[in-house]
């Protein structure tokens, strides 16, 4: 077993309740201390954000601890509220028995935690700003772990080769923690490690921007990316609540510079999965709206569209004036999104997510033909304009009582065509 640094792990920290992060500690011994401040929960700023799924209240520590060892930590809690030590980073154990974390609410004072999966340990104290300091004491593996500002390149190749007695390894950024096998790692650790996790941040910045969120409304919890020995049944990556995951067969556009720069459509729109609102979000619009988040990223890194790249406008403006919305292509179904965008300009979405925040309108995930309904009636307040003719055309399936609705509002027709509209 490895030993524990004796160094202690600080805390880097933001305004109010700001993401703050376990730093590691890199040389021999057998004691290290986490200091934390209380971040809001995943759930509540689910709900504040209006989003269809929570992120994550983990805290790397850079441990493992293996299968039904005990690990020994000390706890400090001044402010009286106490942290909880969660064991597995989620779906990433072979044994599918350990595919969610295990959660160990901590005591004041010494606590051993024993796992019969084992994993990578993280920490949570959810609150408002309230401190607590954990010590480990004995027991787990340390792990080789990148963090974006205080990690260099040349240590953490040292780490891969020096600390080899965990199975996984973490890159660590404000918004971000990616954990990847060893192995995984070491097929592609001749990156950048500091413009990879740059690069990320700034793909999850345009989700942010798009979302209508400046810095200081932006959840101070991160996202967790993860790879995963498995994945449902149809899906080559997939999100849910608290992570997004990916194959080793996608390690090449998540853990590379290139591949994520110009070929991670797949990371932009898992990621984009914990940005949907829900309002206005039917399960028929799943895998569309989503979509809004990955063209976004595209553009901020200044590649073409994939809706042009893959000729969709043309295939899509010939399936009018009679379209059927539910039988277009996946892609399809996102051309009247961005068509909004082409007519009402590119801060359409950015205001119609704060118009939802503002109102929080109540629906259920059962409740399709609400949510349709939602997407007429907050689209069409967007924009200014009675959306029914244009939602109509495209075969939208809206309900007479919100066509109603949306016509009760006296907005204006659009003055052009928006079906028409594409990019060149």
């Amino acid at each position: 077993m490895t030993p524990l640094s004796r160094r202690s792990f600080l805390v880097a920290g933001g305004a109010g309740a700001a993401l703050l992060l376990a730093r590691p500690a890199l040389a021999d011994g057998p004691h290290h201390t986490v200091v934390l401040r209380a971040r809001p929960g995943a759930e509540s700023e689910r709900l504040r954000l209006q989003q269809a799924l929570r992120t994550t209240e983990f805290r790397p520590t850079g441990v493992h601890l293996p299968a039904s060892a005990p690990l020994t930590v000390e706890v400090a809690a001044p402010d009286g509220l106490l942290p909880t030590l969660h064991v597995g980073a989620p779906d990433t154990h072979a044994d599918v028995t350990y595919k969610n974390p295990r959660a160990y609410p901590l005591a004041a004072g010494v606590n051993t935690v024993t796992d019969p999966g084992g994993g990578l340990v993280y920490l949570s104290l959810t609150g408002e700003g309230q401190r607590a300091r954990v010590k480990f004491r004995s027991g787990g593996v340390r792990v080789p772990t990148f963090r974006l500002g205080e990690t260099s390149e040349e240590s953490f190749q040292a780490q891969l080769d020096s600390l080899t007695g965990a199975p996984q390894v973490e890159l660590v950024s404000e918004r971000a923690i990616v954990t990847v096998t060893r192995d995984g790692m070491l097929a592609w650790r001749d990156q950048d490690h500091a413009a990879l996790l740059r690069l990320l941040e700034t793909i999850i910045s345009s989700h942010a921007a798009i979302s209508g969120l400046s810095r200081a409304e932006r959840s101070p919890l991160p996202f967790h990316l993860v790879e995963a020995p498995r994945m449902p049944a149809g899906a080559g990556a997939y999100a849910t609540h608290g992570w997004t995951a990916y194959p080793r067969t996608y390690l090449d556009r998540l853990i590379t510079v290139t591949g994520l720069r110009t070929r991670g459509w797949g990371v932009y729109h898992e990621l984009g999965h914990q940005h949907q609102q829900m309002a206005y979000k039917p399960n028929d619009l799943t895998e569309v709206t989503v979509n809004i988040y990955a063209l976004a990223a595209q553009r901020t890194l200044g590649q073409p569209s994939n809706l042009v790249v893959n000729g969709v406008y043309a295939t899509a403006l010939a399936k009018l004036p009679a379209a059927d919305y539910l039988k277009l292509g996946a892609y399809e179904k996102l051309v009247p999104f961005r068509q909004l965008e082409l007519a009402f300009g590119e801060d359409f979405y950015p205001r119609l997510h704060r118009l939802v925040r503002a109102e929080r309108p109540a629906s259920d995930y059962t409740e399709s033909a609400k949510r349709w309904g939602h997407l007429a009636l907050y689209t069409s307040r967007t924009a200014g304009a009675d959306l029914s003719a244009f939602w109509r055309r495209w075969g939208a399936p809206l309900t007479d009582e919100y066509l109603a609705q949306v016509a009760a509002l006296g907005l204006p027709s659009p003055g052009t065509d928006l079906t028409a509209l594409a990019e060149r």
